[in-house]
């Protein structure tokens, strides 16, 4: 733990700067992102819809660009595979990782509502600016042209950009080697709007099949149940609310840093030659034994058409391997850690209300809140980004360690 707390000391000494200037980038990047998309959803819904996933994007970007900075200061990260010399293989580097970041953190992204945040922002902003075209109009004594602006939902408008960027990247990506540089730019947009609207499709379906529940007899019976039970058996109660206590508190204490983790896994990942970190599993060696006796022919076909789809849950699948083999107390502290972050974030705000006193709503916090909270969240997202990193970085010195152990035991 005393290492842990020594390459933290150096990250934060060495890149503090840099990383506030990418979290700044983010945060106006995004806001900027939403506005814009917003504006151009009033006059033109396809126009907005195309340019909001560019939202989710610029978040993404500074926060892979953070990793990539703080990389030449993880020593176990540096052993296995040192930061680039050339500009070249440093720009091949970060839109890699960016590209294989895109699909779990759009997950994380939505998972957490942070997506649906976003949709809302802009459908907000596209319906006031929409207001005040239909009011110059009025005015003007034209007609303004019907555009459903906040049209979000799954119908084949939408369906229609997915198929369309998911086909457009395919063909980016095979025909890499003959398109110009700026195919690299192209391909991320593409990626990460299949993505953006995917998830959000799927929140959405999460949602709707939640709420189909909660609104069955079914689920009353239960909650009657429930209300018996808890007048009847006091102990009961205290053990039925300390279980959904517990089963809510999974998603933020611990799902949540895993979560994060796993994304370092794939940021720092593609640059791990795998055969230096490979886990071997009796069933997954057993299953690609049997899958070498398919003819080769029929074996093309299927990697052919599989590969693009699996190679982007692969990194994950890596990520997640690391994490199970670094044991459960280093995983247990980097929980901890997480934690308590969040525990710093939470208490900041508070006392900083308590710190400015009372104040008037309207001349003060609804000028000033954006701005102080802002604030806030660009001290405490490098933060997290290096807890992350360091504990990253600590499961592959543990994975090293146990890959010496383990061929010593053999020789």
């Amino acid at each position: 733990m005393l290492s842990i707390l020594q390459t933290f000391g150096r990250v934060l000494w060495r890149h503090w700067p840099a990383l506030l200037a990418w979290a700044l980038i983010g945060e106006l990047g995004s806001y900027a992102a939403i506005e814009i998309s917003g504006f151009v959803g009033a006059y033109t819904s396809v126009g907005g819809l195309l340019l909001l996933p560019l939202a989710v994007l610029v978040r993404l970007v500074s926060f892979v660009a953070m990793f990539l900075v703080i990389r030449d200061a993880l020593q176990n990260l540096q052993a296995l595979a040192p930061v680039p010399a050339s500009p070249a293989e440093r720009r091949r580097t970060f839109v890699d990782a960016l590209l294989l970041s895109i699909l779990p953190f759009f997950a994380v992204y939505a998972a957490w509502g942070m997506l649906r945040d976003d949709v809302t922002a802009y459908s907000e902003r596209a319906l006031e600016v929409r207001q005040g075209l239909r009011f110059e109009s009025i005015l003007n004594g034209s007609t303004l042209a019907e555009d459903a602006v906040t049209n979000i939902a799954f119908s084949p408008l939408t369906v229609s950009i997915v198929l369309v960027a998911f086909s457009a990247r395919w063909l980016v990506k095979r025909f890499a080697e003959r398109l110009p540089k700026i195919a690299a730019v192209i391909s991320v947009y593409l990626e990460a709007a299949w993505v953006f609207f995917t998830a959000f499709f799927v929140s959405n379906a999460i949602g709707s099949v939640t709420g189909w529940i909660d609104s069955r007899v079914a689920t009353q019976w239960l909650a009657d149940a429930r209300q018996w039970f808890s007048d009847q058996l006091v102990p009961v109660a205290w053990i039925w609310d300390f279980v959904e206590w517990a089963l809510g508190a999974i998603g933020g204490v611990i799902l949540e840093p895993l979560a994060w983790l796993a994304i370092a896994g794939v940021v720092y990942g593609q640059a791990i030659a795998p055969e230096r970190l490979r886990v071997k599993f009796r069933s997954v060696e057993a299953a690609k034994g049997r899958y070498e006796r398919v003819p080769e022919v029929v074996r093309a076909r299927i990697d052919d058409v599989a590969d693009d789809f699996i190679g982007r849950f692969r990194p994950i699948g890596r990520s997640l391997l690391l994490m199970f083999r670094s044991g459960p107390l280093l995983l247990a502290g980097f929980v901890f850690a997480h934690a308590l972050l969040i525990f710093v974030e939470n208490s900041i705000k508070p006392a900083i209300v308590l710190l400015f006193g009372p104040q008037d709503l309207y001349t003060f916090w609804i000028v000033a809140d954006t701005l102080i909270f802002t604030l806030v969240a660009l001290l405490m997202e490098p933060l997290r980004v290096i807890v992350v990193a360091v504990f990253y970085d600590a499961t592959l010195g543990g994975l090293q360690r146990s890959v010496g152990a383990e061929a010593t035991d053999r020789s």
